[in-house]
């Protein structure tokens, strides 16, 4: 049926309401397509398609990669946030939600219209030894910049930052004490995650250098048992 949901080799998993207008419309037109085409944009995305997986299944995923790509869930116009996802089909697909500042960049790629580009980028997060292999003449300079992307720090555009990460055994206030080790705090909120055993929250320091400084000093820290410190900016 148009409601099922792709199956477990499936790299998406949004909860989309194929009855809502924007959905539907969507899956008419994936449902034209030939499964090669269908693959083909989805792989032009970074995301695997594993062998597995059936005709329908493929469309299903396109249609939510689409449906993502448009910052709409498909459950309405509640004006909510596109949700993070707890696991990740591709390194890609990790970096475009974990790293903003190589977000930005592939967005600049993206508005080159130069699609060879964008798939020399994508093969270079994926697997950048045989990325470089392959490209490294030709696309020197990208491949430079793509990195430089993957490896620079989150763009701080505010006093005031998300952040995530810090162990959840730490508690709230000493998760404070430790940002405040970096400057003067404004406003301070922490949570548990619901996905992740880790602290959730936002900080406003007094000042954007301030701010700078603890991206710099925290974001990315590995705090163990696969998991880092996230900062970005608001």
């Amino acid at each position: 049926s148009v409601g099922r949901r792709p199956s477990a080799g499936a790299a998406l998993h949004m909860a989309l309401d194929y009855n809502d207008p924007a959905v539907a419309d969507e899956f008419a037109q994936v449902q034209t397509m030939e499964y090669d085409e269908a693959a083909d944009e989805i792989l032009q995305q970074g995301i695997p398609v594993p062998p597995t997986m059936t005709e329908m299944d493929v469309k299903l995923m396109l249609v939510e990669l689409r449906m993502r790509n448009r910052g709409a869930g498909g459950g309405g116009s509640d004006g909510k946030q596109k949700k993070r996802p707890t696991t990740f089909g591709s390194k890609f697909e990790e970096v475009i939600w974990t790293k903003p500042a190589f977000d930005e960049f592939f967005n600049t790629v993206k508005a080159t219209g130069d699609h060879n580009k964008e798939n020399v980028v994508k093969e270079y997060v994926n697997n950048p030894e045989i990325a470089t292999q392959r490209y490294g003449k030709d696309y020197k300079r990208l491949l430079r910049e793509t990195e430089a992307a993957l490896t620079a720090p989150p763009p701080v555009k505010s006093a005031t930052l998300q952040f995530s990460g810090f162990p959840a055994n730490m508690g709230s206030d000493a998760c404070k004490m430790t940002l405040e080790a970096v400057g003067p705090i404004a406003d301070f909120e922490c949570g548990e995650s619901d996905d992740f055993p880790v602290l959730v929250g936002k900080v406003t320091f007094e000042d954007i250098e301030t701010a700078k400084k603890a991206v710099a000093q925290y974001d990315g820290m590995d705090m163990g048992m696969g998991s880092s410190i996230e900062m970005t900016s608001v």
